[in-house]
């Protein structure tokens, strides 16, 4: 029997069809399966970790928009990583912690995060604690593959490949 899925799960019965009609979203989801020529590209999972104050970071979640992609928006000023996932994203990312620290952040020089001795573990936890020091926006695509948006336009290069 042919499924119709949403945001990855199955729609089982007609009172879900009926809903996602009644709301407008069944035909901007069918419209949207329609005019997706490449079915791979278009169920890519984006996530982004978004300030919205920062200027950049509005324009990557634009660009974004524009090119059909509703990310997963985490505003991780309300929304921190924990430790691990802080460490996953620098893997992808292919960073090490001060790189991709916010060294301009009043907070930054007020932690002594300047300090040369400091070890990745260190910086990593004033990351949790501060997620101001965080360099955003970060983009990341299917959990695989992340990109700094500094230019916004380098977050795209992940939907092409």
């Amino acid at each position: 029997m042919p499924r119709l899925f949403v945001d990855g799960r199955p729609i089982g019965g007609c009172t879900e069809l009926e809903a996602l009609r009644t709301s407008g979203r069944l035909r901007a989801l069918l419209a949207g399966a329609a005019a997706c020529r490449e079915p791979r590209r278009c169920a890519v999972k984006v996530v982004i970790y978004h300030n919205p104050r920062c200027s950049k970071s509005r324009e990557t979640l634009r660009l974004l928009r524009e090119r059909g992609v509703e990310p997963q928006v985490v505003e991780y000023l309300k929304e921190p990583p924990d430790e691990r996932t802080l460490r996953r994203l620098l893997r992808l990312l292919g960073l090490k912690p001060r790189e991709l620290m916010r060294r301009r952040e009043k907070a930054y020089k007020e932690l002594g995060l300047d300090d040369p001795g400091l070890d990745e573990a260190a910086l990593i936890r004033a990351m949790v604690e501060h997620p101001i020091l965080i360099e955003r926006p970060i983009v990341v695509v299917d959990g695989r593959r992340a990109a700094l948006g500094r230019p916004p336009e380098a977050a795209l290069a992940l939907l092409e490949g």
